[in-house]
């Protein structure tokens, strides 16, 4: 199949959906692969590199889009403003897509998907089981932000992160409160560990415990319900008196801390307000939040998207895709991802689809002008 990979078009992405190192892999396979010129530069891959590595550079989207059969974006589809065109309808009719399908842009996109009979894969629904984890975008994307969300905590913060012994005196380390200890929360405890900070972690999941505490972190207490997670392994949306619950469990600690890393999301809903208002006011000053959860709503309700909010002498943070940041490692684990998740599904000349397969059955949006899966159709249904 001709495979094409376009540059990514929405505002500040520097990521591409795959780097030069996958392209003999593709090919491997007798498939051909077409580069739009540019693609990888914000990425610091260059036209140069992928030609070496067996592509084919074409100068613009709608010359790829026209010829490729199957299409791996690393953003959902949108409108192409320099062609007046979206992006789906600029992809052959019938042809295949491989790309963020997150939720909140379903609405938008899907309809254009199904005109097309375009057979879409959504990266988001990859199930969460061992032989899946070589393709968990989710995963690998929290990685980077968890990483990304402390030096960011640091760099606000006006304060070293270690213990320091030195000849002015003994400087303590600081304090971070790491909320959700999912894959961004329990690399945000690692990281901040290794910069030398006292850590210590809440999450509503009792079966995180174990793995909080491994990396040297200091469990938060309270009483914990039985039903906190989805069979996939994902938190689970909580009554408002549970978050109640949590919220004061929460500020018992905020004014001890000196940075907080909010990470709580719940899949394809409104991300839980963990810190209100008042809770901020508690707070040393000169303190720090950053809240990966802004684009869901935030786990702070002083959160603004990729705006310092500066308030009772606390800075907030609100951190949207903040993996962006550190495009040549988050392209290279998206890249693997995305190749991975393709060779399962296409694992022979006849492309053709095994729906019995639990992957190919979970992340396939839409088919044969349909929708395939069964959490995008109730989320649609849902809107309407």
């Amino acid at each position: 199949m001709k495979i094409g990979i376009p540059k990514e078009i929405m505002e500040g992405e520097t990521r591409v959906s795959v780097i030069p190192s996958m392209v003999p892999v593709l090919k491997k396979d007798g498939h051909e692969v077409l580069v739009e010129s540019g693609a990888g530069v914000k990425a610091s891959f260059s036209d140069e590199q992928y030609k070496e590595a067996g592509a084919e550079i074409v100068k613009g989207a709608a010359d790829l889009y026209r010829t490729a059969e199957v299409v791996i974006k690393f953003q959902a589809p949108q409108k192409n403003t320099s062609l007046k065109k979206h992006e789906v309808d600029l992809m052959k009719e019938g042809s295949t897509l491989f790309s963020s399908l997150p939720p909140v842009t379903l609405p938008t996109v899907i309809q254009h998907l199904l005109d097309r009979k375009i057979t879409s894969f959504g990266m988001e629904y990859i199930p969460r089981i061992t032989k899946a984890q070589s393709m968990d975008v989710l995963s690998s994307m929290s990685t980077v932000a968890g990483y990304k969300a402390v030096l960011v905590a640091a760099y606000h913060l006006g304060k070293f992160f270690p213990l320091l012994m030195t000849a002015a005196g003994t400087i303590p380390p600081v304090t971070v409160l790491v909320l959700g200890a999912g894959v961004a929360g329990l690399q945000a405890i690692a990281t901040a560990k290794r910069l030398g900070a006292k850590v210590e972690a809440f999450d509503p999941r009792p079966a995180v415990r174990e793995q909080v505490e491994s990396l040297g972190a200091r469990f938060v207490e309270m009483e914990l319900p039985e039903d906190v997670e989805t069979t996939g392994g994902y938190a689970k949306e909580q009554s408002e008196e549970f978050l109640q619950k949590e919220r004061e469990a929460i500020a018992a600690r905020l004014p001890k801390v000196d940075a907080v890393i909010t990470t709580a999301q719940v899949f394809g809903k409104e991300s839980p307000l963990l810190i209100t208002e008042d809770m901020v006011k508690t707070m040393q000053r000169g303190s720090v939040i950053v809240d990966l959860a802004v684009a869901e709503g935030g786990n702070c309700e002083l959160s603004k998207s990729n705006e310092p909010v500066e308030k009772y002498g606390v800075t907030v943070f609100g951190a949207v895709n903040i993996a962006r940041q550190l495009p040549v490692h988050a392209s290279q684990m998206h890249s693997k991802n995305v190749t991975t998740l393709f060779k399962h599904i296409f694992q022979d000349t006849e492309s053709n689809l095994d729906f019995e397969d639990e992957i190919t059955k979970s992340t396939c949006v839409t088919h044969n002008g349909e929708i395939v899966n069964e959490m995008v159709r109730k989320f649609i249904e849902e809107e309407k």
